[in-house]
């Protein structure tokens, strides 16, 4: 994914529920969109509410976020156009990224980190990218909180072939700072970027991407 391999840090705004914020960030240049699918999220939206997702198709990449998901919902959103992009932010294991990446479609797989021993089981997923965060069992789709960074650097050293998506607590106040300090292939900003769950601050999403747009 072009997502993943560009000279700068590329940006996720994650959590988008409404069309007009989706346009909006297309217009500002932002590289990707999260759509969260998990019905106990804040920032939930039904997929029949979001039909417009199609219209987004090549302007922007789609990413259907999904927790413990038993349906084909996935795979079907994927196969309707309305997706580009899986994120597994649960419990799955490996034998269910592989089913995702053996369709043909890009999986990234969240895992929340706290201690170095968390940095293990990254190596068991065939994914396209692994997403960083806050270590928080039974709290899926995200915590905004932050984790140490250090982690991080350590997940690199280890598996230096493996894009990184840094999640939990980005911030417009330290976006730079971990554009600097962890050199990600991407930060992914849900609260970060709100004026409340689910309704994006564009005040805050241009400084999240300046401080992405920085280099590295």
């Amino acid at each position: 994914m072009e997502f993943l391999e560009r000279k700068n840090v590329s940006l996720k705004i994650c959590g988008v529920k409404l069309e007009a914020d989706a346009e909006g960030l297309v217009a500002l240049g932002v590289d990707a969109v999260g759509f969260n699918f998990w019905p106990q999220s804040k920032r939930y939206l039904d997929p029949r509410d979001g039909v417009w997702m199609k219209g987004l198709a090549g302007k922007i990449l789609r990413v259907g976020v999904f927790v413990n998901e038993s349906s084909d919902l996935p795979f079907r959103l994927f196969g309707d156009g309305m997706i580009d992009v899986v994120q597994l932010h649960g419990d799955e294991d490996a034998s269910t990224v592989l089913r995702f990446k053996e369709a043909g479609i890009p999986v990234i797989k969240a895992l929340g980190v706290k201690i170095s021993d968390d940095i293990d089981a990254a190596g068991v997923y065939p994914a396209d990218a692994i997403l960083l965060d806050a270590h928080a069992p039974q709290v899926f789709g995200g915590t905004g909180e932050t984790f140490d960074w250090k982690l991080a650097l350590d997940f690199k050293r280890r598996f230096p072939e493996v894009p990184v998506v840094l999640a939990g607590g980005i911030t417009p106040l330290n976006a730079a700072s971990a554009v600097d300090e962890v050199a990600p292939a991407a930060l992914d900003v849900a609260s970060g970027a709100e004026i409340s769950p689910g309704v994006k601050n564009f005040e805050k999403v241009k400084a999240l991407l300046a401080a992405c747009r920085r280099g590295l």
